[in-house]
């Protein structure tokens, strides 16, 4: 099977846009959430190898359904920790900023680059710049199709801090109805995968559901009998991305959702050490960086007629992304983070026409572990 036959399916699904959320430990010194890095590095893991190699005969449909899991995966992170985030740090002003610093500079930057070099029209430019581009008709390139995963991330964080500004922490509890609604939709439609927003948010928003369950059961851990849930639900959640699995794609977001949070649940467990491996928080790290540059090795030099040249060719340019994210992280990245932090913490935080101010010392965010760059 072509490696990218995932890509064309679904548009680009499994970008895994992975926008860098990390795990942190809270000013109390609680313990790290290292289960969400070892998923998060599973997430990218799972878009390469979907993109990038052929997993099987065609017919296995094991590269859409890799990739439909990646997607799921890093969703429903993105939901639960973004919730988290105002839960803790109930400041609509400081989460734009920080989101905005973490995933605006390196997606414009690659944007900008690519599009310029294939001399794509200024609507192209103008709805990836925007992060409308997922929306019909389209608005890609192949170069910034899998950039679609973006535009429903930052599409989210506009619905989230919209809903916080109208009804404060109230409006956070209307995410799992907005869940249920996009699900009976596509069960209405039939869509078992889609990029639209109205057709695909549920995973998203699954997370954000998850967030609110924990931190509604903040404290308590499962009973002995159900510590075999993980092993349950990731086959479950596999089918539930698989082509075949049919109806079961429709529980794709509940499944993605409940296989997390079953892992917070039990994280100091023997089922979930393979998620605190060392090597898994690098991916995890640099992961961001990965989704965004990794379709330029598909491409040019690295995608030759001949179907041997061109996986013989796939282990240097994986060595190259890896390099690039690495560099792009450790040396650009992290500069725009650390401004989006020093904004936030500045003294004087405007709050619509009011100013608000605080000291240092209550400018940590934190939630059990876990928060956003």
């Amino acid at each position: 099977m072509q490696a990218n036959a995932a890509l064309s399916l679904e548009d680009g699904l499994a970008q895994a846009a992975h926008s860098g959320l990390s795990v942190v430990p809270r000013a109390e010194h609680r313990p790290r959430l290292q289960v969400l890095d070892g998923w998060r590095g599973i997430s990218i893991l799972c878009v390469l190898c979907a993109h990038l190699q052929p997993l099987g005969p065609t017919r296995f449909g094991l590269n859409e359904s890799f990739a439909a899991l990646g997607m799921v995966l890093f969703f429903t992170l993105s939901g639960f920790l973004i919730t988290t985030t105002l839960l803790e740090r109930p400041n609509v002003n400081s989460f734009l900023i920080r989101r905005v610093c973490r995933i605006v500079p390196l997606a414009w930057l690659y944007s900008l680059v690519v599009l310029t070099l294939v001399h794509a029209p200024w609507k192209v430019f103008t709805a990836t710049l925007l992060f409308y581009a997922n929306l019909p008709p389209f608005w890609h390139v192949p170069l910034t199709m899998h950039l679609w995963s973006l535009c429903l991330e930052m599409q989210f964080y506009l619905l989230v801090a919209v809903l916080f500004g109208l009804f404060a922490r109230r409006g956070l509890y209307l995410l799992p109805v907005l869940a249920l609604l996009v699900t009976l939709l596509r069960v209405d439609t039939g869509k078992y995968i889609s990029i639209v927003p109205y057709e695909r948010a549920d995973e998203i928003l699954a997370g954000a559901t998850l967030a609110l369950t924990y931190a509604a059961l903040q404290g308590r851990s499962l009973p002995r009998y159900l510590r075999f849930l993980p092993a349950l639900l990731l086959p479950l959640t596999f089918i539930a991305c698989h082509p075949a699995g049919v109806w079961m794609n429709y529980l794709r977001p509940y499944l993605g959702a409940a296989l997390i949070g079953s892992t917070l649940f039990l994280s100091g467990t023997i089922w979930c050490a393979p998620l605190r491996m060392r090597w898994l928080a690098y991916v995890a790290e640099i992961s961001f960086s990965l989704y965004v540059i990794h379709v330029v090795i598909m491409t040019g030099w690295f995608d030759p007629a001949s179907k041997l040249l061109k996986y013989a060719r796939r282990p240097i340019g994986l060595a190259l992304v890896f390099l690039l994210a690495h560099c792009s992280t450790r040396f650009y990245e992290s500069r725009w983070i650390a401004l989006g932090k020093r904004l936030t913490r500045s003294r004087i935080v405007v709050s619509g026409n009011k100013s608000d101010w605080r000291g240092k010392q209550n400018n940590d965010p934190a939630f059990n572990g876990a928060t956003a760059d």
